[in-house]
């Protein structure tokens, strides 16, 4: 394939390595690899695929990184500097597959570096709100989601013309506790929250999935991405997965997308868009599905959905506090600091915490995030 390079954020993460099969299949290029610490795995990738630059997050991991490519003529940069650095080189694509907050001011630089974007973080659309859109559109750049659910909605939008959607039926696996109380959920082990049953993600989006976070967080990208809404967003919980989501049209019809539970076809659109092009992903057999199923999400069991809900329907930096205190609770819950539960509570207690700003520009982006992680210190204390 005929490409120009791609720039690699989180090349180490599950979104990545899967990017990086893609590029194998394709030969696409790499101009720059990121990492936040994870040195081994990054200098692999770094030797296979020859890149100008690599930059690692983490300012313990630069000293190993840069030992261990002593030998190539690599550039390594380090932390949210590094980041931002990779983000204006000139590349077909910036794939942002970073996790958490720390997307955001990479976006927001590959975008004024006039870079198209395929962004799989979804929390910078979370936070960024209105900052980052109103960025893609004045520097004229594409924004491609690589989430399966987005993906899908942009695929069921292709050739839709100037028809907008009337709903966007935004699908859920239901995680792995679809069904249960709040009573069965109190004390939930981090096992068993890790264990996704369909999808294999990373550790911080697979809990969220378990506390329907991820979809609340998708509810609001949704939103931004597609310009509709909040009450235009249904959320429909599908457990097999098969349905990436849908979305409805003012004359009643629904157009789905459907596929097998495999990243590598969202990623592999958002690379090649509007081509497509053979996948090594596992062809979908409806006669090996057999049934779909759809039911609704229980918001009162799952608290962390509502108060996404709520958030978006407040706009400005409220969903910045709750995307920044999921974060921070996420991470104690991974370190045994505290409950399953209380991560919902964190993420709803937080919108009655912090100052509410309608308009915000990126530094009270910033501070709006460093008051909810402070607030979850004060109440759960810190890892």
């Amino acid at each position: 394939m005929n490409m120009k390079k791609i720039v690699l954020l989180g090349s180490t993460g599950s979104i990545g390595t899967q990017t990086l099969d893609v590029c194998r299949q394709h030969n696409i290029g790499v101009r720059a690899l990121s990492a936040n610490r994870n040195t081994s795995l990054l200098e692999q990738q770094a030797r296979e695929f020859h890149p100008e630059y690599v930059c690692v997050y983490s300012g313990d991991a630069y000293p190993d990184i840069k030992q261990r490519l002593a030998d190539t003529d690599i550039k390594v940069l380090c932390g949210m500097e590094g980041l931002c650095e990779l983000s204006r080189l000139n590349c077909h694509a910036v794939v942002n597959s970073v996790v958490g907050m720390v997307g955001l001011q990479p976006t927001l630089e590959a975008a004024k570096a006039g870079n198209d974007i395929a962004l799989a973080n979804k929390e910078t659309l979370v936070a960024g709100g209105r900052l980052v859109t109103d960025c893609v559109k004045e520097h004229g750049v594409k924004l491609l989601p690589i989430d399966s659910e987005h993906s899908a909605i942009f695929q069921c939008l292709m050739g839709a013309g100037d028809n907008l959607p009337s709903k966007i039926l935004l699908t859920a696996s239901g995680g792995p506790f679809y069904g249960k109380t709040r009573d069965e959920l109190r004390d939930v082990t981090v096992e068993q929250a890790l264990k996704h049953p369909n999808w294999s993600m990373g550790a911080k989006i697979t809990i969220d999935s378990a506390t329907l976070m991820n979809k609340g967080l998708e509810l609001i990208e949704a939103v931004r991405l597609f310009d509709v809404k909040p009450e235009q967003v249904e959320i429909v919980v599908h457990r097999q997965s098969i349905i990436h989501s849908a979305v409805e049209f003012e004359d009643g019809a629904v157009i789905a997308q459907l596929g097998t539970a495999d990243m590598r076809i969202p990623i592999q659109l958002a690379l090649t868009y509007p081509q497509r092009l053979p996948s090594p992903a596992k062809k979908l057999s409806l006669f090996d599905v057999g049934q779909l199923t759809f039911g609704r999400a229980d918001e009162e069991t799952f608290s962390c959905l509502a108060a996404a809900k709520r958030a978006i329907s407040m706009e400005g930096n409220a969903p910045c506090a709750v995307n920044s205190a999921n974060e921070a609770a996420v991470a104690l819950f991974l370190n045994r600091k505290i409950g399953f539960l209380d991560i919902g509570e964190a993420v709803g207690g937080v919108l009655d915490s912090v100052k509410h700003i309608a308009e915000p520009p990126l530094n009270d982006i910033l501070d709006t995030q460093k008051a909810a992680e402070e607030y979850v210190a004060a109440k759960y204390g810190r890892i």
